[in-house]
């Protein structure tokens, strides 16, 4: 025992039980027999070709060059694989349209592979060729524009001229489409995918094509340099008369002209784009093998005559930045033609991969990793530390460029390309992601926002105070509520104060008021009443001081009960008989009671007011349908019941409208000349009455866009429908039902029209009256308020003229569209006509045959 423990220096630290752990019984270091070992499994070449080509680019550890050798290495050499060729090639095109900030990496694959199998170019060459084509006929120009950026990428194995006679035919095209029609979009269109396509060729064969890029660059300038007629209905900014325009938006197309005629005389230095394809400079033999691989001919591509706009609405496009007028520049300055490069692989990652919001966070927190070294500073470098950086280094912050794409998307107008909420998410999921890089940038574009908050076009406030909700509510509605404490004291009509109000609302909406009370400081909390507190309103008809309090009573007590017809209309008769004792309107107040009871009794859910709604339905449509007074009724009534909780208020009131009990010439008549009055104009600084408003005319207009875009059926002898069936057998009548529902749209943005110009010009009868005082007799701030009111009638009234020009534009598209498409259907009907004229005499005979046969 002396030996043993003298062998391990004899110190107190000796553990005997140790030595258990090491005995062969206890631990065999053999690992399992032979049998019973996992085999290897070794993927089939086109899998791992996949899953390589898929993540290339993502690891910023690995040289690009090194990442794109072992894939092309991998395909060469297995060449054999007719399952891999073909899905290498298709893979190449599907990252083309899918992972658009990879294009130049899988092309750089391609170049590589080109050196040992110059067959795979003409593969994918012949089905490129066709993708362009008839990307071109279908209208899909987001398509034609990420298919041409990977031919730019393939111009030095392409022979001739390569890519340059498409882009000379789509130019000749736009030029006609805009000799044609100055407002014409499809011609725009075409000359940004011509200048977005430009600088990958240039990179892709540098020092050749300059001179033939000088000349198709003069021709692009005739129209990138005008300013499109349209222009102003996309305006994200919309500054007061006489106000200095100090962030003034620019065409996208006029930006990118000046920046690439920058970059020419710069001999095309383009320095943000990645060059995958360029080996290291000690691979002096490998370059060399590159440079002199086979050239390829590209097959020909035709542009046909007529091109149409495809199924995305196409508008002019104005460069729009949250992060302008900063000390430092953290994005590319609009001078740069980095702004544009890089914002348009973001904008066409961010829409097009909209099916997976997770993989566009990621592709926006890695977007460093898809453009040259040393464009972008350090991830997550705060903001004050950018100002010690010193040039050449860049003090491009990637999250700052990531989260302007973002914003550019969501603030688009006239329409974000795809749900705003999807937007939401995007830029939820990457401060998840990033959290400490993320967050800081967002922070500063809220400032941002928030300061030109006035200035933005109103539908543009909305979004961002929809927006800003909602991403609070995602990270425990935390915010820096101290920096705007001095705004809540402005008056409720000042636009900070508006859109502060608007956010807390939208807040509660998203949880309850005690929770939102408690992330505010003091001073906010005043604007939470303890009405907002209570989860039901208190029932009006409770107090019996309240006139009619006791039949309001007992048509509550009736609807819970479920009682018959009978009963109510005894109550009702009584109230309009009261009603009348005291010089009412008879229909007006019992309207009132009874839509107030009905709320009443299904105030515990929007299910429950919705059975309500149902059961009562008729009640409610024939008193609507009596007078407009009783229908404006109807929503004052909805509006009081639910005061302190708005937003339920107004999704009533579209429930309503899906009933037909209120109509939404109705809805527009109660909230711009009914409310805005009551209030001398300080409705329209209301977030929830521009949201009934608004969501009204986006319903209508919806309904005739769905009836627009309908096939114009054949004309079929119907029976008459059934006045249950009436409503479902309209759609069949297409045009007729068209005519009429357009003519509605119409009368009802002419009211819109007729009760915001007075309100905009300072003429309505309440602004008038109160010209000489503000109620108090000594007329202080009655200048200012009435400033405050003409200005957000001109902000309301941008917004919904731009509603209707949009919608009137979209009409004429549509009957374009079905004129063609009934063209085309009249010559397949005149060639099968012929067809079958043909068939007929080739078969006379035999048809003689078999009725002799027969007989």
């Amino acid at each position: 025992m002396a030996d043993h423990d003298r062998r391990h220096g004899g110190g107190s630290s000796y553990n005997p039980k140790k030595r258990r752990y090491r005995e062969d019984d206890d631990f065999d270091r053999r690992g399992p027999p032979r049998h019973q070992q996992q085999r290897r499994f070794d993927a089939p070449p086109h899998v791992r070709v996949r899953k390589q080509l898929i993540a290339i680019a993502e690891n910023p550890m690995r040289p690009w060059h090194d990442e794109a050798q072992a894939i092309a290495t991998l395909f060469t050499d297995n060449w054999d694989d007719e399952l891999l060729r073909a899905n290498f090639v298709d893979l190449v095109l599907q990252l083309a349209v899918e992972q658009p900030l990879k294009t130049p990496f899988t092309a750089a694959v391609v170049l590589l592979a080109n050196v040992a199998r110059p067959e795979v170019v003409d593969l994918l060459l012949g089905k490129l060729a066709g993708l362009v084509e008839g990307g071109i006929r279908a209208g899909e120009w987001r398509a034609v524009k990420m298919y041409l950026k990977l031919l730019g990428c393939l111009q030095g194995c392409l022979e001739g001229e390569g890519v340059f006679p498409v882009l000379e035919e789509l130019f000749a095209r736009a030029v006609d489409l805009q000799t044609a029609s100055s407002e014409d979009t499809i011609g725009t269109e075409i000359v940004k995918i011509i200048l977005l396509t430009l600088p990958y060729v240039m990179v892709a064969a540098p020092g050749q094509w300059q001179q033939k890029a000088a000349d198709l660059m003069e021709k692009t300038e005739i129209i990138a340099s005008e300013p499109h007629t349209l222009q102003a209905l996309v305006e994200p900014y919309h500054p007061e008369s006489g106000e200095d325009n100090t962030a003034p938006s620019q065409s996208l197309i006029g930006v990118l002209q000046t920046q690439l005629q920058n970059e020419a005389n710069n001999g095309w230095e383009l320095a943000c784009l990645p060059r995958p394809w360029e080996l290291p400079l000690g691979e002096v033999e490998q370059q060399s093998k590159l440079d002199s691989a086979a050239k390829h001919a590209l097959p020909t591509i035709t542009v046909p005559e007529t091109v149409v706009a495809g199924s995305r609405p196409l508008f002019p496009e104005v460069f729009f930045s949250v992060y302008q007028n900063q000390e430092v520049e953290s994005v590319p300055p609009i001078t740069s033609a980095a702004s544009c490069l890089i914002r348009d692989a973001l904008v066409d990652t961010i829409n097009v991969l909209h099916i997976n919001r997770n993989i566009t966070a990621r592709h926006l927190i890695d977007l460093d990793c898809y453009f040259a070294p040393r464009t972008f500073t350090a991830r997550a470098t705060p903001f004050d530390k950018i100002r010690d950086i010193e040039p050449p280094k860049s003090s491009w912050k990637p999250e700052d460029v990531a989260v302007d794409a973002v914003f550019s998307q969501l603030f688009q107008l006239p329409n974000a390309e795809h749900k705003l909420v999807y937007y939401h998410s995007v830029l939820t999921e990457a401060c998840k992601l990033a959290p400490a890089a993320i967050a800081p940038s967002l922070g500063r574009a809220i400032r941002y926002l928030y300061r030109n908050s006035q200035r933005l076009d109103y539908e543009l406030t909305n979004r961002f105070m929809d927006w800003f909700a909602h991403h609070l509510s995602n990270f425990g509605f935390t915010w820096k509520w101290t920096e705007w404490v001095d705004d809540v004291e402005l008056p409720d009509i000042d636009p900070r104060k508006a859109f502060i109000r608007g956010a807390i609302d939208k807040e509660i909406r998203l949880s309850f008021a005690q929770r939102i009370k408690n992330t505010l400081p003091d001073p906010y909390k005043e604007l939470i009443s303890p009405d907002k507190e209570k989860d039901v309103p208190d029932f009006k008809f409770a107090d019996d001081d309240t006139p009619f309090a006791a039949e309001g009573r007992e048509i509550a007590a009736l609807l819970k009960r479920k009682a018959p017809d009978e009963e109510i209309d005894a109550v009702i008769q009584r109230i309009q008989s009261l009603a009348i004792d005291r010089d009412l309107d008879a229909l007006v107040a019992s309207t009132d009671v009874f839509v107030t009871c009905v709320l009443h009794v299904g105030s515990k859910s929007l299910s429950h007011v919705l059975a309500a709604i149902e059961r009562t339905k008729d009640r409610l449509a024939d008193a609507g349908a009596a007078s407009d007074a009783a229908r404006g009724q109807i929503i004052s009534a909805t509006m009081a019941y639910w005061s302190a909780h708005p937003g339920v208020a107004v999704s009533i009131i579209e429930k309503l409208l899906n009933y037909s009990i209120l109509t939404p010439a109705t809805v527009i008549n109660w909230a711009l000349v009914a409310r805005a009055g009551a209030t001398r104009g300080e409705a329209l600084a209301t977030a929830h009455i521009y949201e009934l408003v608004f969501n009204t005319v986006v319903k209508v207009t919806t309904r005739i866009r769905q009836l627009a875009l309908k096939p114009t059926p054949t004309p079929t002898p119907t029976p008459t429908p059934q006045p249950d069936t009436a409503a479902a057998a309209a759609p069949e009548n297409a045009p007729a039902t068209l005519d009429a529902e357009v003519t509605s749209m119409r009368a009802l943005f002419g009211a819109i029209e007729d009760a915001l110009v007075s309100w905009a010009a300072g003429s309505k009868d309440e602004m008038m009256e109160a010209s000489d005082g503000d109620g108090d007799g000594d007329g202080d701030g009655d200048g200012e308020h009435e400033r405050l009111v003409r200005r957000w009638g001109e902000r309301w009234l941008r917004v919904f003229r731009r509603r209707a020009a949009i919608e009137e534009a979209f009409l004429v598209e549509a009957a374009r569209e079905r004129a063609r498409r009934a063209a085309e259907d009249e010559g397949e009907d005149e060639a099968a006509a012929a067809a079958g004229g043909a068939a007929g005499k080739g078969v006379e005979g035999q048809e003689m045959v078999v009725e002799g046969e027969g007989a």
